[in-house]
């Protein structure tokens, strides 16, 4: 079944129809950018959705945690998953969008192609009618004048009266307008003859080839739309395996979550290696009363038996209250041997801080050896470079090769004297003995532990290094408290101390202050000045001494 010879009178039909082929091939390519843009800001949107949970870290913020592990290799997953987001968007856009937008531009010239030969025909047509029906009308005209000539010369030649001239000329004119009748009907029959000629081609020949083209170019263009519907849908197919692939990596990194693991890794980060403290000692504020018989109570005798209160063991309220797990942890400066943490902390870092050191130095040496054999090859061939050009840079790798075995000769210096410590520590614990008043074991800011100073030594320890100060834990803030600290002793200021870091207090030499917070075991003491300037100073710089009745305070 062919338009042309089924439509043969339908082109003005033909012409709508395939101009509305056109639109809707046209709406469907703005069908098919709007979903590639729909994928663009889905990827975009995923992608910095990645970005925002995964941020940049240092090397000693990496996570540990197989949860966290898990959580940024979800987020790798997602941001290949976006990937292929954009994919999906750009073969839309090439495949799809791209080509339909420039097969429509291909229909539309053909399509004003074909039209143009319809109405050129259709104008032919219309030509050759007109002619036809101008030379009817004028044999029409020239048979209705003959007739007149015939009717006035058969008037005339039967009136009696009428004279011979006016005969004759009726006669000649009567000639003339059947000749004029004759060649007009001549020339309407041509015109006629060909006239039916050219409607003949016209619809048998010229009018069908038009239409048959036109249907051929709209039977491709419903072939096109349907091989983009499919090029539609394989574009997401071709990408499914490789979701698939990003899918199951979510899946590997769920399964990837240890809680034993996880738990291993919080005590490895936390563990102190202290000892757990020991039990206080009771203290008897009752033996300086004076009892009788009568009291019906047990005496006991003054020098027997008789817990004798340890200032350094006493606990105000707010001691108490403040332990050192779920209280308020001493906010002092970090220094380079990292003292300032607990023993096994501290062990951690210095041997991670050996072992960097270590891989620095060992690329130094094979650099040193690299420059030294390019040396060699320029000593034996001097064509190729001059031996001397490299011993600046041997030199300097030579001086970063010592400063890094010094480096790395102070932190095990470090290393082996926490460890020694570490060995010795149960022998250090404090005792909880009636007699005993002095701390053994105390640490001090360089993290060695010494006993407490005595008026006689008016030499300063080491000072904590004033260019790193610790940052407080945020697990610190979460009790902090606006009531004052109440006061549980005083001391006395054997040197003098700076206290630029910030959380420290300045001391001059012989000055008083308040103690509001002991020792924990890390060598900073909490005091108060006269003023009620707040702060932390070093407990190897004073003379600390408690107040008796601090555990009732």
């Amino acid at each position: 079944m062919t338009w042309g010879t089924e439509l043969w009178d339908q082109f003005e039909n033909l012409d709508k129809h395939t101009q509305w082929s056109i639109d809707f091939l046209e709406r469907y390519a703005k069908f098919v950018k709007e979903r590639l843009e729909i994928e663009q800001t889905y990827a975009k949107q995923l992608r910095n959705l990645v970005k925002k949970y995964c941020p940049k870290r240092s090397k000693d913020e990496e996570p540990r945690f197989t949860s966290c592990l898990s959580f940024y290799s979800i987020l790798n997953e997602l941001n290949d998953y976006a990937g292929q987001r954009e994919v999906v968007a750009e073969e839309m856009g090439h495949r799809v969008y791209g080509e339909l937008m420039r097969y429509s531009q291909d229909l539309k010239s053909e399509r004003k192609h074909h039209l143009q030969e319809g109405r050129k025909a259709q104008q032919y047509l219309d030509q050759c009618w007109k002619q036809m029906d101008t030379s009817k009308k004028k044999f029409e005209r020239e048979c209705r004048e003959a007739e007149k000539s015939q009717i006035i010369y058969d008037r005339l030649d039967n009136d009696i009266n009428a004279t011979k001239s006016e005969v004759e000329k009726a006669k000649s004119q009567l000639y003339l307008r059947t000749h004029s009748a004759d060649e007009s009907k001549n020339e309407y029959a041509a015109q006629l003859q060909n006239f039916n000629g050219e409607q003949w081609k016209h619809f048998n020949v010229a009018i069908p080839q038009i239409f048959k083209n036109l249907q051929d170019m709209d039977e491709r263009r419903t072939v096109k739309i349907g091989e983009t519907y499919r090029t539609f849908a394989e574009v997401e197919r071709r990408v499914l395996p490789i979701i698939s692939k990003c899918l199951e990596g979510m899946v590997t990194a769920a399964k990837a979550v240890d809680e034993r693991k996880d738990s291993a890794i919080v005590v490895e980060s936390f563990k102190s290696g202290f000892e757990p403290p020991g039990d206080f000692p009771f203290e008897d504020y009752s033996q300086n009363l004076s009892r009788t018989g009568s009291d019906n109570t047990i005496s006991t005798p003054k020098n027997e038996g008789v817990v004798r209160p340890d200032p350094k063991h006493s606990i105000s309220k707010t001691a108490k209250n403040k332990l050192w797990l779920f209280g308020k942890k001493p906010k002092a400066p970090s220094l380079e041997d990292f003292s300032h943490l607990p023993p096994e902390q501290r062990r951690k870092r210095l041997q991670a801080r050996i072992d960097e050191l270590s891989k620095e130095l060992q690329k130094e040496v094979d650099q040193r050896d690299a420059l030294n054999k390019m040396k060699d090859v320029y000593e034996k061939n001097p064509q190729m470079g001059d031996p001397q050009s490299l011993q600046p840079k041997i030199s300097e790798t030579m001086c970063n090769m010592e400063k890094l075995r010094s480096e790395i000769h102070k932190n095990e210096s470090w290393l082996s004297e926490v460890e020694a410590k570490g060995s010795s520590r149960g022998d250090r614990r404090p005792s909880s003995d009636v007699n005993h008043h002095t701390p053994h074991g105390r640490e001090s800011p360089e993290g060695s532990y010494t006993d407490a100073p005595s008026q006689e030594h008016r030499s300063p320890p080491h000072q904590p290094d004033p260019r790193q100060v610790h940052q407080a834990d945020e697990f610190d803030d979460e009790f902090d408290d606006d009531d004052p600290l109440p006061v549980i002793g005083h001391c006395k200021a054997l040197y003098s101390f700076d206290g630029q870091n910030e959380g420290t207090l300045q001391l001059k030499e012989d000055e008083v202050l308040y103690v509001i917070e002991e020792d924990k075991g890390d060598g900073w003491t909490r005091a108060r000045k006269q003023g009620g300037e707040e702060g932390y100073v070093p407990t190897s710089y004073l003379d600390i001494t408690m107040e008796k009745n601090s555990k009732g305070s």
